[in-house]
This record gives structure tokens, sequence and C-alpha cells, in this order.
């Protein structure tokens, strides 16, 4: 068995931060890039690896996140999570591999921790990218973060609005394909007399108009990802053409015998109940299994518990560049009690119809109501706060709130979270914040 400074001399040559941790959680060796990304100055070594990375006083899984190291001393294997850690750059999503050293008594005698930020998603707003950090947004992060050095296809299943085709991005830039072409084909748009031809090309004179011979859109992403969004509407009988594309990589254009061979990798979403439709003769079986070997439920916005504060300012930003707009506290409160059937996509509507009833600078409760009203019965509404009631700001508030439910709460951290629909981690921090 290597000791500690045997492993360390090795990984300090490594790019990505490592570190060398005990069964207690004490850091007893960190190498160069470890200490630049999370020293902050300050020497690591000595000190418990939850406190460097998370800056809390107690191991993740005390906090209502995995914890690498618990699920290691079960299986005694590999284990990897995705984390939010503060770095020198601030909170970044972090992917963790754990690695366990067992001694001679076969148990784990150290671990090697090492991590690689996952910049395609942040926890602060950004003009663009996957912005959140709820429970429900990191899951889906997670499961991104574990497909996307994959080949395999991958569904995205969701309602409309949620951002499939912004993960589907996300994807392939995280993939080793990113170099090569992302290819969005847009089935609900084609007809069935058409999808033959933009798919797979066609050679001149096969139709009535081919004048020339054309690539389709599998050729032009030879190398890369092919995104087929609300692939729930492609023709039955185009379906089994596509069936072949997946089993053999192969297809022969419109009007040629000759086939053709292409490499990519194939990305699909859709807001319809795929396993319903097999079930209704209205969609081929052994296709919904060619597309969902990887399936991802992209959470709607409703489930995502405090990510609207995050996607408020960057879709500001979107609508409205040059008038760098703010919402206001009572604002927020207004939009927090929406239901938001139309999802991330309803919410820019929204936000892009307050920008345009608002004269100043900062967007107030009174325009996001006013804009509510012109928006029709397009959704089903939750009640919104009386105007005349004065407003707290959104943190006392808040904060009121949470001492009121602790007062009256007799059950678990665990049991309070699931209630308020946040992770323990996040009541942890809220917790200390009131001290």
């Amino acid at each position: 068995m290597p000791t500690p400074k045997e492993l360390i001399a090795y990984l300090d040559g490594l790019p990505e931060p490592h570190i060398v941790f005990d069964p207690d959680y004490r850091i007893i060796a960190a190498n160069t890039a470890y200490q630049r990304d999370y020293g902050q100055g300050q020497t690591v070594v000595g000190r418990c690896c939850y406190q460097v990375s998370h800056h809390i006083d107690v191991p993740c899984d005390q906090a209502g996140e995995s914890c690498p190291m618990a699920r290691s001393r079960q299986s005694r294997q590999v284990e990897r999570v995705l984390h939010l850690h503060h770095t020198a750059h601030g909170e970044e999503y972090v992917n963790i591999e754990l690695t366990p050293i067992l001694g001679e008594d076969e148990q784990p005698a150290f671990y090697v921790e090492k991590m690689a930020t996952m910049p395609l998603a942040s926890s602060a707003p950004l003009a663009q990218g996957l912005i959140g950090r709820s429970a429900a947004f990191q899951r889906m992060l997670e499961l991104l973060a574990r497909v996307a050095p994959a080949k395999a296809s991958v569904l995205l299943l969701g309602e409309s609005g949620t951002g499939k085709e912004l993960l589907a991005r996300a994807l392939h830039e995280a993939s080793p394909r990113a170099r090569k072409p992302l290819v969005v084909v847009d089935c609900a748009s084609l007809t069935e007399s058409l999808f033959e031809s933009e798919l797979f090309g066609h050679e001149r004179g096969a139709f009535t108009g081919a004048n020339q011979a054309k690539p389709g859109l599998v050729e032009v992403a030879h190398g890369g990802t092919l995104f087929l969004d609300e692939v729930g509407d492609i023709p039955l009988a185009m379906q089994v053409k596509l069936l072949r594309l997946l089993e053999s990589g192969t297809h022969r254009r419109v009007g040629s015998t000759e086939l053709r061979h292409t490499d990519l990798r194939i990305v699909a979403a859709t807001h319809r109940d795929l396993a319903g439709m097999v079930a209704q003769g209205d969609f081929r079986e052994d296709l919904y299994y060619r597309l969902s070997v990887f399936p991802i439920a992209v959470p709607p916005l409703r489930e995502r518990h405090g990510d609207l504060a995050l996607l408020v300012p960057s879709l500001l930003e979107r609508v409205a560049p040059q008038r760098r707009l703010r919402l206001s506290a009572a604002g927020l409160a207004v939009l927090e009690c929406q239901h938001f059937r139309g999802n991330v996509r309803e919410l820019r509507n929204l936000l892009e119809r307050s920008a345009l009833l608002c004269d100043g600078q900062t967007l107030e409760a009174e325009h996001i109501t006013l804009a509510l009203s012109t928006g029709g019965s397009e959704r089903e509404r939750i009640p919104e706060p009386p105007l005349g009631m004065p407003m707290r700001s959104l943190q006392e508030a808040s904060a009121a709130e949470l001492r009121r439910l602790l007062a009256a709460h007799q059950g678990s951290r665990a049991e309070l979270a699931a209630q308020l629909g946040m992770s323990e981690r996040t009541l942890y921090r809220k917790l200390k914040s009131l001290g």
C-alpha cells in the first residue's frame, strides 16, 4: 500500500485538484492544484474536507448532501458525485471522484479525491448556460455529468419550456464531440413527406423540385450530435428508418441505393408520454428503447425550489440587455406565487412584458401583476399577495417564516427540509444563518 507522501508526490504533477484524507475526513495531503483552488491563502492540511470545500461544520451526509466517502465505506469502490464547492472563483459545480485505499485489514485506510469543475452549469446568475442550485436541478445535472462523456443515446423528458434544447447543448459541449457540429432537428415542424429528405438527404431528380443533390442533417452531424427535438412527433412510417440509423449507423439518401455510414450521437427530447404512445401503437417500441438508453427527467420550474431568483437576472439580461433591470423583493414574491405551467419559457415572456410596462430600472410587484393580467388565461394561477399589503424584504420574510416553522415542527430535520421543498444541506445553511 502506498503512503500518503508517495501518493501526493505522484498527484502533485496532475493538473486537477487532488487530496488525500483519512477516515475522519482530515486532509493529510493536498496537491498544488487543490491548494491553489481551495486554500484561499491558508493551508488545507489538517482541516476536514467538508470545512474546506463546503464551508460547513459537519460531513456532507449530515447536511443533506450525498457523501462519496460514506458511499465508499459501504461499497469499498470508486464513487462519483456532483457537489457545489467553494473555490477561488466562487461557488462552482464540481465532479468528484473518490478512490478508497485499502489497508492490510482490507478496510479503507485513507481516500484519494479528484475534483474537476463543471463549467457548463452555474449556481449564480449567468447570461448563458444552465443555472440552478435546487435539489431537483442538481439531480438532473449529476445525470448529465455522468452520461456526457459516453456515446449512449440520451432521452430528455420534460414539459414544454423546461429548456430541453439548452440541456442538449450542454450535453454536446461536455462530450468528446464538442468540436464537431450539434445539429438540431425540429421533428414537430417536418411533414412525413419532408422528414426523410431533410434527415437523410436526397439525390438530384429524386422528386419534383430536387434539382440538385442535397446531404441530409445526418451527414451534416457526422462526428457530432444529432438532437431530435419533439421526437414523439416523428411520423410512424418514418420511425423504422430512424431505427435503422440508430442500430447500424447507416442510411440512404432519397432516390439512392448507396448505403452511407455516419458517426453521430443521438440526443432526443419530448414532452409527450412515449411509453404511453408505445402502448397505444403510436410509437415503435424498439425505437423507444433505442432512444431511451439513458433517460433524464428535466424538472418543471415549480419543482426547482429557490431557482427562480437565480433565473430572473439572466432572463432580464436577455430580454432587455441595455437596461440593466433588477427585480424587487416584492416582485419576486409575486413571481413565486405563480404555477408557471409554461416553465422557463413562460417566465421569460412574463418578464419581457413586465419590462415593457416598467419605465424605471426596477421591476416592482405592480409591474409583474399588470403583466400577469395581460397574459390571458394561458395558465391556472395561484393567488397573488394583495397589492396593499406591506412587504418586508424577501430575506426577512423567509427568516420569519422559517423561525415560525421551527417553533411548530416536532419531527426530524429531514422531514422539515422535505416540508419546505429544499435539501437538508440548504436547511442547514439557513439554520446556521439564524444562529
